[in-house]
């Protein structure tokens, strides 16, 4: 099975390696996406997680479907484009949510986020056989095997902590990575959309899917009257870390390609210690010191400028002649 890009839309082999605005862009993005574990744990102390999934819906599709009138920015209305951004929904958000959720249940945030940082991983391998132009290439595969390194290293002794908890929970967190990998290369099927059409209407099938749920199962009358803090968690979950980081998630897809923006995982886990070092004034360890240091090495290397660069200077030895 092949995912056709859109026609007009296809990325093409030469501009699969990212520039400074993609690089950027990318960065952008693990500071909004990761931005949800802070605004998640705020919201968790009042608010059970169904009524959070949910809720964060309703600030991101109401942003999103302002800024697509301000545009002029058309939905579609075709059932077969509707079908499309279900699947979409169903890969990038409801599946790997629900996955990761029960994952996490009988096992350590660290070995979490170690197997989520396995998608860009899974991206390049599964590339070659259901894209044409993003090719698997050995540099790559070095560079994402030193970035799942690096996030090792970063989350410490509890990466491992959880290597005795249930196959089950393991293999649902590797399929929550596997289905956000899906997702990203299904997503090109979309590209002849804007991304921001792409992103509100995958976020309008969540809210679709998620928001009956919640008033089943959670019944968010009968709760207290949340605080202003949680409040404010819901709205930065829907402003930041669903609408503007899908903006920025489908832009990187359209103008980089799967693989390149799905390395966003190996940023995740170093998001919520640089906030912390620049926010709250938190001390960084010589551990966060060298796990950064390692996934920065991983992304030089996943780039391949600077090494292309250096064997560019490097002067080749001619042998003596016999």
């Amino acid at each position: 099975m092949r995912f056709v890009a859109a026609t007009g839309a296809q990325v093409s082999a030469h501009t699969v390696r990212m520039g400074s605005a993609e690089w950027g862009l990318l960065l952008l993005h693990s500071l909004l996406w990761g931005s949800a574990y802070f605004f998640i744990e705020v919201a968790l102390r009042e608010l059970p997680l169904a009524t959070i999934v949910a809720f964060r819906f309703v600030p991101a599709c109401a942003a999103l479907l302002a800024v697509a009138l301000v545009l002029r920015l058309r939905l579609p209305t075709s059932p077969a484009a509707w079908r499309g951004f279900v699947v979409l929904s169903l890969l990038n958000s409801l599946l790997p949510f629900a996955l990761t959720v029960y994952g996490q249940k009988t096992t350590t945030g660290g070995l979490a986020a170690v197997l989520n940082a396995t998608t860009p991983l899974f991206s390049l391998l599964l590339a070659p056989l259901i894209t044409s132009d993003e090719r698997l290439s050995a540099g790559r595969l070095a560079g994402v095997a030193v970035g799942i390194a690096g996030v090792a290293i970063l989350v410490g002794p509890d990466a491992f902590a959880g290597a005795g908890t249930t196959l089950l929970a393991k293999v649902a967190l590797i399929g929550a990575a596997l289905s956000y990998a899906l997702a990203g290369h299904f997503a090109r099927t979309l590209a002849a959309y804007h991304p921001i059409v792409i992103a509100v209407c995958q976020l309008i099938v969540g809210l679709a899917v998620a928001m009956p749920l919640a008033l089943a199962i959670d019944q968010p009358w009968r709760l207290p009257t949340p605080s202003w803090s949680s409040v404010g968690a819901i709205l930065g979950l829907g402003f930041l870390s669903s609408a503007a980081a899908s903006i920025c998630f489908f832009t990187l897809v359209k103008r980089a390609g799967a693989s390149n923006a799905l390395l966003v995982a190996l940023l995740l886990p170093l998001t919520p210690i640089v906030l912390g070092a620049v926010v709250l004034g938190n001390v960084l360890t010589p551990r966060d010191t060298l796990g950064a240091c390692v996934i920065a090495l991983a992304l030089i290397i996943i780039d391949g400028r600077v090494l292309a660069r250096l064997r560019r200077r490097t002067p080749r030895v001619e042998p003596p002649p016999q």
